[in-house]
């Protein structure tokens, strides 16, 4: 026999108490976020009949997730940060906000303060010279009038071969394979990077350990991520994911979109003054115009810092 009691007026009141109703200090906005999440987490417990082993042991996964960093990592696998995009996406569309470069997650290994270089830059630090693919990202930045855009920031980030992040893989370099770069006077930004491997989440971690649960892989395809911001344009947080990846449309972390492919093109005809084999990837982005200020920035989201 089920047992419901969430809803009695008793119930209600003890959880309004815990969530400091009962008091003038704090947070209102926190207090009725908290007092949905006891409300909700009740009647989880009530219609799902979750046992006192099932609790504590979800108790235990997430102290191990946070543990280990990856609550980021957790939200992106379980669809929310996408649900984020595709609600933005739908608040735009009511109000006939249309046109631009989709936005895709930004995920959790963003780097705050990578080098700042004038129309052009080198991402890489040449330690994997010889192991990796040479490759030449470049393209234009426009506003959505189609017009370039010079003096957009073109903040952009990749793994390396081994699908591991500089900071994050304390075996690479400071900001290695993260750059800033601002636009030339016809919105165009170049960089010689290195192809990324698409990388998969640690199979001993928190993360892929739900997904063994839910009958899921934990792999991404290869990608590039960017912030593109420039004065008076709405900031915009996407990624381009490579052509030809074996998980292009099967990104555990649901990040590929339609307008976000890249076609890599390998040559070997020694142009760019690279022997052997080399990667060439165009792409173009345009953004929205700015409705005020803050929209031109990204969100405070708490992001790491190279120290």
């Amino acid at each position: 026999m089920t047992v419901k009691i969430s809803h009695t007026d008793a119930i209600q009141s003890f959880f309004k108490e815990a969530a400091g109703f009962a008091n003038d200090s704090g947070s209102t906005r926190l207090k009725t976020i908290v007092l949905r999440v006891l409300q909700d987490t009740a009647k989880i417990i009530e219609d799902l009949d979750i046992s006192e082993n099932e609790f504590w042991k979800t108790v235990d996964y997430l102290n191990r997730l946070g543990s280990r960093s990856e609550a980021g990592l957790l939200v992106a696998g379980l669809g929310i940060e996408h649900f984020l995009d595709l609600l933005q996406d739908a608040k735009d569309q009511q109000i006939g906000l249309t046109g631009g470069t989709p936005r895709t997650i930004e995920g959790p290994l963003y780097v705050a303060g990578a080098p700042l270089s004038a129309g052009e830059a080198r991402m890489d630090d040449g330690s994997e010279d010889g192991v990796g693919t040479v490759m030449f990202l470049e393209g234009q930045v426009f506003d959505s009038h189609g017009q370039p855009l010079p003096g957009a920031t073109v903040d952009l980030w990749q793994a390396n071969t081994r699908g591991t992040y500089s900071f994050f893989d304390p075996s690479q370099s400071d900001y290695n394979l993260r750059r800033r770069i601002i636009t030339d006077a016809q919105g165009r930004y170049r960089a010689r990077s290195i192809v990324p491997s698409g990388y998969g989440c640690d199979p001993q971690g928190p993360t892929q350990e739900c997904l063994d649960q839910l009958g899921r892989h934990g792999q991404r395809p290869a990608h590039v991520h960017f912030f593109i911001s420039a004065p008076g344009q709405r900031h915009l947080t996407t990624q381009i994911n490579l052509s030809g990846e074996k998980y292009l449309w099967d990104d555990f972390a649901y990040a590929t979109r339609d307008g976000l492919v890249g076609e890599v093109i390998f040559r070997e005809d020694g142009a760019r003054g690279i022997e052997g084999r080399y990667a060439e990837m165009k792409f173009d982005f345009q953004l929205q115009q700015a409705a005020d200020s803050a929209a031109e920035n990204r969100s405070d989201r708490p992001r790491a810092m190279q120290v």
